[in-house]
């Protein structure tokens, strides 16, 4: 990832849907101070949180996201052209707003990740996205090269567009960011990863833990996928650590004694986490996959239901011998568990 510091005054904003769009702006963060830049976050809820604990030292703008929720039983993309008139209107909105931000914190460069209306004519502008074309179920196939052309349209407002992933036939992203033409300002800057390839120190060691769960994503599939897993762990008496993918929020769940649970893990406690665990359950988002490439580790994938995106990266990765992949209807922690280490 090449960056330079001409420019000293960031913005960088996530996407608001899960975490991942805040957990892969960490590295970036990390490299633009390095650098010695001075780099200013716009989020709200949970990336706000998570970010605002990862870098306490920085200024942080609340800057209202998309706010659409996923669907319980459609297509996220048969939801997304529902919602589209509130879409184009929140993209209008912070496409607004960004010029206020820039003037009064003299911004010189703004990162977005996935947020389409964050370009301005006045400073550098990068979008950054793992989806030059986005996936459709089989029944909406034929939106597929409208949407590219849609997507294709946002991005080329921006000074260029990075692609958080391999060029070469041995990607991550698949069809996301390999099948159509590449907008003329894109380029791959590599996978993104919060994480190391070596392992930290840290203070959080579950010796022989058997299985870690990791709950992420918007609502209210993680709120559903929880719940399922907590009524079947009453019955399968292993030893579980679960992420609950909720930083900030107090709420305490009743667990058996056998299940530790954390509403949320520092960047070295998640990777000690992640390398301890003999089997690792959680969904097929893309950051998540990067963070699992520079780690080498493998995992059982249950996709948000309705999210082409997470489908298609969870038979992806299977295909390749990367993922063990369930549908969330069909899962099985008893079987899950009686998986070898994969």
């Amino acid at each position: 990832m090449v960056m330079s510091n001409k420019q000293n005054r960031i913005l960088i904003c996530p996407l608001d849907w899960g975490l991942g769009h805040a957990t892969r702006c960490i590295p970036i963060i990390r490299k633009y101070l390095e650098e010695k830049a001075e780099v200013i976050i716009a989020a709200e809820g949970r990336p706000f949180v998570l970010l605002q604990n990862e870098f306490p030292q920085l200024q942080f703008v609340k800057f209202l996201g998309y706010d659409i929720a996923y669907a319980e039983n459609r297509s996220m993309v048969l939801q997304m052209l529902f919602s589209s008139p509130k879409i184009v209107f929140k993209i209008y909105q912070e496409h607004q707003a960004l010029e206020k931000i820039i003037d009064e914190y003299k911004i010189d460069t703004v990162i977005s990740d996935n947020r389409y209306g964050l370009w301005n004519k006045n400073v550098k502008c990068i979008f950054m996205t793992h989806q030059i074309m986005i996936k459709s179920t089989n029944q909406l196939k034929f939106l597929e090269p409208i949407l590219y052309r849609i997507n294709k349209w946002f991005i080329k407002h921006y000074d260029e567009c990075w692609i958080p992933d391999y060029a070469g036939e041995n990607n991550l992203s698949g069809d996301l960011s390999h099948q159509y033409p590449l907008p003329h300002n894109a380029k791959f800057i590599g996978p993104l990863s919060r994480f190391t390839a070596h392992s930290p120190t840290s203070s959080l060691r579950e010796e022989g833990q058997k299985l870690l769960i990791l709950l992420s994503g918007p609502e209210p599939q993680r709120t559903i996928l929880e719940k399922k897993i907590m009524e079947q762990l009453t019955t399968i008496k292993i030893k579980t650590t679960i992420v609950r993918g909720t930083p900030g929020l107090t709420e305490k769940l009743n667990a058996p004694n056998h299940v530790t649970l954390y509403s949320h893990l520092e960047t070295n406690q998640m990777q000690e986490a992640i390398l301890n665990a003999q089997i690792i359950l959680c969904r097929s988002g893309y950051s998540t996959i990067m963070d699992l490439a520079v780690l080498n580790k493998k995992a059982v994938f249950i996709p948000t239901p309705g999210q082409t995106e997470q489908e298609y990266l969870a038979s992806y990765h299977a295909a390749k011998g990367n993922a063990i992949y369930f549908k969330q209807d069909e899962f099985n922690l008893d079987a899950i568990c009686n998986l070898k280490e994969i």
